[in-house]
């Protein structure tokens, strides 16, 4: 059950992020507990519940600061992008101190890029981390042929995980630019 909310969780980020800043802190901050939660272990429901209660404070965070939302939205977003590349890079080992370093590291760095590009890093950042999201619980929800999205092995399986993520991501970039482009300013230019 758990795999299938992420899974809608996931599509919402990667293919409409950008159409509102309230559905992407949601769905990046329920992505990025969710992801911490079964990085260490958690049960699923109990991983539903972190990630229900991250994306709850994460979008009273943004509420209350609304001035720096860009840059909280990229800072969640990265670290759902963190987390999920030290899923894909770890190899198994499970160390919470390289974990914290990867997924701070690149929060701060699509926090900081978000604040500076706005809506274009955002973009990226919804695109990225959502299709992350949905390979990871495609992996999840059929463990027996597609569980390697989920967790894999060192070799072809990464490499592998990785290009798919890469692919999704880029069709969720094109859908989102198609679909939202007064958010990205994209009507401007074209006018021009």
């Amino acid at each position: 059950m758990s795999g299938w909310v992420v899974l809608v969780v996931g599509v919402v980020l990667c293919f409409l992020g950008i159409g509102s800043v309230h559905v992407a802190i949601l769905a990046s901050a329920f992505g990025l507990g969710w992801l911490l939660g079964d990085l260490f272990g958690a049960t699923a429901v109990t991983a539903l519940i972190i990630a229900a209660g991250t994306a709850l404070i994460a979008w009273a965070l943004v509420t209350l600061v609304f001035k720096a939302a860009r840059f909280v939205v990229g800072l969640i977003a990265g670290a759902l992008i963190g987390a999920r590349l030290y899923a894909i890079f770890s190899g198994g080992d499970r160390s919470a101190v390289l974990a914290a370093v990867v997924v701070v590291a690149t929060a701060l760095v699509f926090g900081f890029l978000a604040d500076r590009y706005k809506g274009r890093v955002i973009l990226w950042a919804t695109a990225i981390g959502g299709a992350g999201l949905i390979l990871g619980s495609l992996g999840r929800i059929w463990p027996d042929s597609l569980g390697f999205l989920h967790n894999p092995e060192a070799g072809l399986q990464q490499v592998t995980s990785t290009l798919l993520w890469v692919v999704l991501a880029a069709a969720g970039w094109l859908t989102q630019r198609r679909l939202f482009p007064k958010a990205l300013n994209l009507q401007d230019a074209a006018a021009k």
